[in-house]
């Protein structure tokens, strides 16, 4: 291999440590920003063979991007990869390994905000009854389900919770979030009451004693941010529900509740562990759609 993408390859691994160990990012946005720049870097070594890290610059970067676009990756697709590539050389002028930082100067994608997807309250209260809570996999899914609608929780925080983690009697979660940044979530009665239920039962899918994850999969292991997605999957199937939602949108209803009956959008950005209030605020956006479709359905004159 050319010695110069061994040397870029060398400051990638180091970029990549720092965000493990200062950063404290989690292993799923590592995993993301890793694959993200051996693509950039593979790019390189396809035509730029003599390329050297500090020679660089935004030609090559929006080259990059073009080729993106040409295989047809959306504008938000693009603009991550294109952040991944910002914090990298942004690191490495903080490193002094390159005198001028060209990626600074390409600009973001432009894409319309998408609102979230999120279910209406008489469609979630039906969604959550889906689960036959008489076979211990019924008990955990209802579990799940309630608890991500009841804490708004990441797939990812759900995923890594241990049975320590959850207080019943104060219906509340220490959650660590992204960055390692700890919270307190609550949850309700209905939740609550799905937890305790699949807990009774756990102990038939817990092969190995020692394993101290909340929610196993049958082979009694962790279950995995896949499998989640499969659970929500199998009882968007199962509904009469014509909208197709993934797991985060539970986080979005739970947020959309919250908000359309009258909670503060700081505490609803304290218990999302949104790090900007900017971000919570798009669910403003929804609930004054839902007001608009309320007056349309219900004013004589709309």
């Amino acid at each position: 291999m050319n010695n110069n993408f061994l040397i870029i390859e060398q400051h990638q691994d180091k970029f990549l440590e720092y965000l493990k160990t200062q950063r404290r990012f989690s292993k799923h946005t590592l995993r993301a920003y890793s694959t993200d720049l051996e693509q950039f870097i593979n790019f390189l070594k396809k035509g730029y063979n003599k390329i050297t890290i500090a020679n660089i610059t935004d030609l090559h970067i929006r080259s990059f991007m073009h080729e993106l676009f040409n295989k047809k990756l959306d504008n938000i697709s693009v603009s991550r990869h294109l952040s991944a590539i910002k914090s990298f050389f942004k690191y490495l002028l903080m490193e002094k390994v390159i005198q001028k930082n060209y990626a600074a100067s390409v600009p973001n994608p432009k894409f319309d905000t998408k609102l979230p997807k999120y279910l209406k309250e008489e469609e979630m209260a039906m969604f959550l009854e889906l689960p036959d809570t008489s076979t211990v996999l019924g008990a955990r899914d209802k579990a799940i389900l309630e608890l991500l609608y009841a804490t708004g929780l990441r797939v990812s925080e759900l995923e890594s919770l241990n049975i320590e983690q959850i207080d019943l009697n104060n219906r509340a979660i220490i959650v660590e979030g992204k960055g390692k940044k700890e919270r307190m979530v609550l949850f309700g009665s209905y939740a609550s009451n799905a937890l305790e239920l699949y807990l009774k039962e756990r102990s038939s899918l817990a092969i190995n004693e020692e394993e101290n994850a909340l929610f196993l999969n049958f082979r009694g292991t962790r279950l995995t941010a896949r499998s989640v997605r499969r659970v929500v999957d199998k009882y968007i199937d199962e509904s009469d529900l014509k909208l197709k939602i993934s797991p985060h949108a539970l986080r979005h209803s739970f947020a959309t509740h919250m908000l359309n009956n009258g909670a503060d959008l700081r505490d609803i950005q304290e218990l999302l562990g949104h790090a900007s209030l900017s971000t919570t605020q798009r669910y403003t956006h929804v609930s004054v759609q839902d007001m608009l479709e309320n007056y349309d359905k219900f004013h004589p004159h709309s």
